[in-house]
């Protein structure tokens, strides 16, 4: 968390459009921080998620319809999968008014700007975002304000945003204590297809394996899940519908990685046949260096704050 500018108020009305884990702990850790933003709204489709968000105090207002909540916003941040944004950047335009800063909080950048940016009114400000913060869990009960404490928050506005837009997004969600650094949208694609994208995809079809095993085999695989494994259950136990979105809507960077990862594994699984103790010694030690920079940037996290991507 960073002090606020003289206790400024960044926007008066902030609209969240889905209230899940990434929403509700965004709501949190933005209700935290007295006088950051004057009105919350947020909205749901969901009725049980409406009800735990009134339940927990997330925000000033509920609504169940995007229009009714982002009415009179000065901020409006989808928090819903990425397949949603073009249906729902479609409903919302006409309700935007002059002037609103418009983001989200998805893991690929290049889709919600070809889907988002054609429906959008031309008073309006396009600034995708992305926050490298997250767990497994899901709805509103799962977040929490210190999620984004010390994580990257990635904002990738398209070539002639507004500067005073992505300036005001990027003190808000410094505030709540997030790290925040601009970058081109599709060099984003292809580092998160490396860092998050890829490694799910692996983890997913490890998990996979092990649901295809006869049965004796599989409950001994649970029952004596060692850490490596029990990490892979965790990342494949995120939401199912939004990675299947990251996915489709990244597939050209995730494709070219994957080929990448694939022929690095076919080298791999040549030296263990031949017995190349050598090679394999080096990949580890190159690996294990690689591990170290990640705790040295200090991204390293209790798993039950890890991220999704």
């Amino acid at each position: 968390m960073t002090e606020q500018t003289s206790g400024e108020t960044i926007f008066e009305r902030v609209a969240l459009v889905g209230i899940g884990h990434i929403g509700s702990s965004l709501a949190r850790a933005l209700k935290r921080e007295a006088g950051l933003i004057g009105h919350l709204a947020i909205s749901d489709l969901d009725a049980g998620a409406r009800a735990k968000a009134l339940e927990l105090g997330l925000a000033d207002t509920i609504h169940e319809e995007p229009a009714d909540a982002v009415a009179d916003a000065d901020l409006v941040v989808l928090c819903t999968p990425i397949g949603t944004y073009r249906a729902i950047s479609k409903a919302l335009a006409p309700h935007l008014k002059p002037g609103c800063v418009i983001s989200d909080v998805g893991s690929v950048k290049r889709a919600p700007i070809r889907d988002m940016a054609p429906n959008l009114p031309d008073t309006a400000h396009f600034v995708p975002g992305h926050p490298i913060a997250g767990t497994e869990h899901s709805g509103p009960e799962s977040g929490f304000a210190e999620l984004f404490e010390g994580r990257y928050w990635l904002l990738t506005p398209p070539e002639g945003t507004d500067a005073d837009a992505v300036a005001r997004l990027r003190r808000l969600y410094e505030a709540i204590g997030a790290l925040v650094e601009e970058m081109d949208a599709d060099y984003h694609d292809k580092v998160l297809a490396v860092t998050s994208h890829v490694p799910h995809l692996i983890a997913y079809t490890i998990v996979g394996t092990a649901v295809d095993l006869e049965g004796h085999l599989q409950n001994d695989v649970i029952r004596f899940s060692a850490g490596g494994f029990r990490d892979f259950t965790r990342i494949a136990g995120s939401n199912p519908i939004m990675w299947r979105d990251i996915f489709l809507n990244n597939r050209e960077a995730v494709l070219e990685i994957l080929q990448r990862f694939t022929e690095d594994l076919t080298a791999l699984q040549r030296a263990i046949r031949w017995g190349e103790g050598q090679t394999l010694q080096d990949l580890f030690t190159r690996t294990r260096a690689i591990r170290r920079g990640v705790i040295e940037a200090r991204q390293e996290v209790p798993p039950s704050a890890d991220n999704p991507g």
